[in-house]
């Protein structure tokens, strides 16, 4: 079985840290590269051959930001197709219904405990193995822990 290719955008270390930690707990088999802010993001998208199985974008980043990195990626026809998951600290519902408008397949407020962590990353992995990334409903956007 190929590994799932993530992508995680986000310029917290400690959050970088807990998400690969939970994904070496969840045992999945994962290819998973980091990027610290929305230029690089953007860098790293352009030479993929092929799209990773999903991108989780935090929203405050320096240089692009989430919102910036999303609306890029949904006008060019390479990456339209490319799961993003909005993966913030914040649960502010106009920046929410916009994320949705633009595009962003799922959002998830970061959770301050890691079993919670763990448990909503592994939801999301669930849901790319089953090759099944449409935009649900708003009413199911937002993953709960």
């Amino acid at each position: 079985m190929n590994p799932l290719r993530l992508i995680l955008a986000d310029d917290d270390d400690d959050d970088c840290y807990l998400f690969k930690d939970a994904l070496k707990d969840l045992q999945v088999l994962t290819d998973l590269k980091i990027v610290n802010d929305g230029v690089r993001l953007m860098e790293a998208l352009s030479t993929y051959n092929m799209l990773p199985s999903a991108l989780f974008l935090d929203l405050n980043m320096p240089r692009k930001n989430g919102f910036e990195c999303l609306s890029e990626i949904r006008l060019q026809q390479k990456l339209m197709q490319l799961p993003v998951i909005i993966f913030s600290t914040s649960l502010e519902m106009a920046s929410v219904k916009l994320l949705y408008e633009k595009g962003a397949n799922y959002y998830i407020r970061k959770p301050s405990d890691f079993s919670k962590l763990k448990n909503v990353i592994g939801k999301v992995l669930a849901i790319i193995s089953k090759n099944n990334f449409t935009q649900p409903h708003f009413e199911n956007f937002i993953l709960q822990y």
